[in-house]
C-alpha cells in the first residue's frame, strides 16, 4: 500500500499538498494534529475535535505508560475505543517527556530509566518497549524512542544523542517488523523515524540522510524548540529538510503557532503537532485574523460581536466576545472548551487555506497576505515573507 502521495506543488515555494493513508483513514496534508496527551484533547469531546476539521490527533506514550498504564489497555481495549476517537492517532514515543519531565533519568545504550514526575515510581523505556506499548495502544502512526538534548548541551553530547537515536531506530524497526509481520498492508500501522542532530547544520544533514536511508514510512524532525534562538531553529530546520526525500511525509514536531505553520509549510513540511493552541486557549489567548488577543482584557467586556467575525467555529457562530470575557473572568469551565474549539478551528482553517493556495499555485501570495495582517509573536518566522528556496 502506498502510504503517501503528493497531489500538488506550489511553484514559488517548497509547499506541497498530499494524502497520507493510514489504516483508519486518509489525512490531507499539510495537516495539524491537536494534542491529546493523556487520551484527551483537554476539555473537548471527540465529536467536537472532529467538528474543528481535525482528521488526526496525537497522544503520548510517556503519559499513557504512567496513567492509566498498560494493564488498562490490555483489559479495556485500545486507545481509540478507550477515548472514543475513530480517526487516526499518532503516538509519540515519550523521549521528549523523559527529557523534560522525569525527575531522575539515566540514559544508556539499552534505553532510558526514569522516575515518574507524578509519584516517583521507577520505569524503563527501551526502543523495543516503546514499540510494544504503541502497538498495545493501537496507534496508527508510531514514533520510535529518541534521545533528546536541549540547547546548550556540549557538542559531544549532541553527537552522542544523535548516534544513539540512530541505533535505537534500527532496533525499533526490527521490533516493529517482527511484531507486524503477519499483518496485511492495510492493517499495518505506520512507523516514522526521527531526525536529530542537535544544533550543527552538518549533523542535522547527517541525521536526516541516515533516517531517510532506513525503511520508515515518514520522517520527523525532532530536538528543536528546546530553548534555542529562533534564527538557529530556522537554520536547523532548513538543514534537515535539505536531506529528506520527496516521497515521504515530513513531520515537524512541537510547532503550532499560526505564523510558524505558514512558514514551515512553505519549506515543505507536511505534518505538525503542538499543545500551543489549546494551552493558549485555556489562558484566554485566542487567535484572530489580525493576531492573538487576550479575551480577559477589559476591552472585550461589552463586545457584542464574536471574537473573530471571519471564523466559522461553533464558538464564534454562537457566542459574543463579551460572553467569553465573562466566562474567563468568572473562571467558568465552559471558557476552556469554547476557547479551545475556536483556536483549533482557527488553525485548521489556516491549514485548509494553505492547501487551497498550494492547489491554486498562489501559496507565496497567500502567505504574504497572512503576514501582512497577522501580528506575529515570538516565533521562528519573524521578519519572513514568502520563503524562496534555491533550486
Amino acid at each position: 500500500m502506498r502510504t503517501f502521495a503528493i497531489l500538488e506543488r506550489d511553484a514559488g515555494t517548497k509547499a506541497r499538498t498530499g494524502l497520507l493513508r493510514t489504516r483508519r483513514g486518509i489525512v490531507r496534508t499539510p495537516a495539524f494534529m491537536p494534542v491529546g496527551t493523556q487520551a484527551s484533547v483537554k476539555s473537548l469531546a471527540p465529536e467536537e475535535i472532529r467538528a474543528t476539521g481535525s482528521e488526526i490527533i496525537l497522544a503520548n506514550t510517556y503519559h499513557l505508560l504512567l496513567r492509566p498504564g498498560p494493564t488498562v489497555f490490555e483489559i479495556v481495549g485500545d486507545l481509540h475505543s478507550f477515548m472514543g476517537w475513530d480517526g487516526p492517532i499518532l503516538t509519540d514515543s515519550g523521549g521528549f517527556q523523559v527529557y523534560s519531565l522525569a525527575k531522575l533519568r539515566s540514559v544508556s545504550e539499552n534505553g532510558v530509566t526514569f522516575r515518574s514526575h507524578i509519584d516517583g515510581s521507577l520505569h524503563e523505556l527501551t526502543p523495543e518497549r516503546a514499540i510494544d506499548l504503541q502497538l498495545l495502544f493501537g496507534s496508527d502512526i508510531i514514533m520510535p524512542l529518541d534521545d533528546v538534548v536541549g540547547y546548550g548541551e556540549p557538542e559531544h553530547r549532541q553527537r552522542e544523542a544523535m548516534e544513539r537515536t540512530h541505533c535505537w531506530l534500527q532496533r525499533a524497526i526490527a521490533r516493529f517488523a517482527a511484531r507486524t509481520a503477519q499483518l496485511r498492508a492495510e492493517e499495518r500501522p505506520l512507523l516514522f523515524g526521527i531526525a536529530q542532530g542537535g544544533f550543527a547544520e552538518q549533523r542535522r544533514r547527517e541525521s536526516a540522510a541516515f533516517i531517510a536511508s532506513l525503511p520508515v514510512d515518514g520522517i520527523a524532525i525532532g530536538g528543536l524548540s528546546v530553548g534555542e534562538p529562533k534564527d538557529l531553529l530556522t537554520a536547523m530546520l532548513r538543514a534537515s529538510l535539505a536531506e529528506l526525500p520527496e516521497d515521504r511525509p515530513r513531520y515537524l514536531m512541537g510547532v503550532g503557532a499560526p505564523e510558524d505553520l505558514w512558514y514551515a509549510v512553505g519549506l515543505g513540511v507536511d505534518l505538525f503537532d503542538c499543545v500551543l493552541p489549546t494551552r493558549l486557549a485555556r489562558h484566554g489567548a485566542l487567535f484572530t485574523e489580525e493576531g492573538r488577543i487576550d479575551i480577559t482584557s477589559g476591552r472585550y467586556k461589552f463586545q457584542r460581536e464574536p471574537v473573530d467575525a471571519h471564523c466559522d467555529c461553533y464558538t464564534c457562530q454562537r457566542y459574543s466576545a463579551a460572553y467569553l470575557h465573562h466566562l474567563f473572568r468568572a473562571k467558568e469551565l465552559l471558557a476552556y472548551r469554547l476557547a479551545s474549539i475556536h483556536n483549533i478551528r482557527f488553525i485548521q482553517n489556516q491549514m485548509a487555506r494553505m492547501r487551497a493556495a498550494i492547489a491554486a499555485g498562489t501559496f507565496a501570495r497567500a502567505m504574504e497576505a497572512f503576514f501582512a495582517r497577522y501580528r506575529s509573536g515570538d516565533s521562528f518566522s519573524i521578519a519572513v515573507a514568502a520563503p524562496k528556496e534555491p533550486s
